[in-house]
């Protein structure tokens, strides 16, 4: 019996679908996201010969080690790691163009390379020659190594298992495709079913893989929200591209704390890391400044300290207006609020 093929439209921003088009979104609300995609229904396999899968097994019968974890030697992203790559881990990185996904993922692997073995990176959007170029300029040397610029999710497995790389790195998710899906590379569908039988690859073969993700201008990832559920981990790069300061968080971990930081500076050579961001933070910091205080922050396990500036004027306007910057506006409110009725 041949698999039937219905029309859905899907929405881009939150992989909703609905059976017809419509101008705006009924989950997130988005404007103009809705696509035309074909999905084809899953044959009937009631009649079909099962296979034999997994058998469950006992708890205390599963045996671990310590290689089910291993450092990459670049600190600051170990820590928010949560202590080092874990074996058949996905993990999924997000951030604005140009914040440098690459360049951390470039040179986690020029670590992993040098200290495990055979590591490949795969890039739907650049050429071999240019990520040699970025490499140069960086100072990666490794003969271990491996470039591949593919989009094909087929011949992105091929490569793997011929490789048997101690860990992959996809850049970007969105620009890899499989030719089982007809919808575009970078569509809900397609991202669907690539960063799925990525993850499944990964358990299967206990290679830890890397996804880089594209951010939307809300500053969310691309894709269908199912992304971020597939995968293990979830880490935001952070920054100004016209500062060179760089902060990695976790928005999800499950080998790991969320509430860790880390913070690198952006320089010729590439991502340095900051080992006391208390001490960058208050480099330009005038002595005895008025209106400024120094405030300490728990980040995870590290105390972070950060200069509040406050300014005040008098108003003409009728009403006074309070705003904030990096800080939550509520909460903003209610601290002086507590002021205003206790001190």
């Amino acid at each position: 019996m041949k698999s039937k093929v219905k029309t859905v439209y899907v929405c881009q921003s939150c992989g909703s679908q609905s059976p017809r088009w419509m101008g705006k979104c009924p989950d997130c609300g988005q404007w103009n996201t809705l696509v035309e995609e074909r999905v084809e229904k899953p044959k009937d396999i009631g009649s079909a010969k099962r296979g034999h899968g997994s058998e469950p097994l006992s708890l205390d019968a599963i045996k671990t080690g310590d290689e089910d974890r291993f450092v990459t030697r670049i600190g600051e992203l170990d820590r928010v790691l949560g202590g080092g790559i874990v074996t058949g881990s996905v993990v999924l990185i997000g951030g604005d163009p140009g914040i440098g996904k690459s360049t951390l993922v470039l040179q986690m692997l020029r670590q992993v390379s040098a200290f495990r073995g055979k590591a490949l990176y795969v890039s739907g959007e650049e050429s071999p020659a240019q990520i040699k170029m970025r490499a140069q300029r960086l100072g990666v040397k490794a003969e271990n190594l491996y470039v591949l610029a593919e989009t094909s999710l087929d011949e992105v497995l091929r490569a793997a298992d011929e490789l048997q790389p101690q860990v992959i790195v996809v850049d970007s998710v969105q620009t890899v495709y499989t030719s089982e899906l007809p919808s575009a590379p970078g569509s809900v569908g397609q991202v669907r079913e690539v960063s799925g039988r990525l993850m499944l690859y990964a358990k299967r073969t206990g290679i830890p893989t890397f996804l880089i993700g594209h951010v939307t201008k809300d500053g969310a990832i691309a894709g269908p929200r199912v992304l971020e559920h597939i995968v293990d981990t979830v880490l935001y790069f952070e920054g100004d591209r016209g500062h060179a300061f760089r902060i990695l968080r976790a928005v999800k971990n499950r080998f790991g704390s969320t509430n860790e930081i880390g913070v690198f500076e952006m320089k010729e050579s590439g991502l340095a890391e900051v080992a006391n961001p208390s001490e960058l933070f208050l480099a330009e910091r005038p002595k005895d400044a008025t209106g400024s205080v120094v405030v300490s922050s728990l980040e995870g396990t590290r105390p972070i300290l950060a200069e509040l500036q406050a300014l005040v004027t008098p108003t003409k306007m009728t009403m006074p207006r309070r705003t904030s910057i990096g800080v939550d506006y509520n909460r903003v409110s209610l601290l002086i609020a507590v002021l205003e009725k206790r001190v």
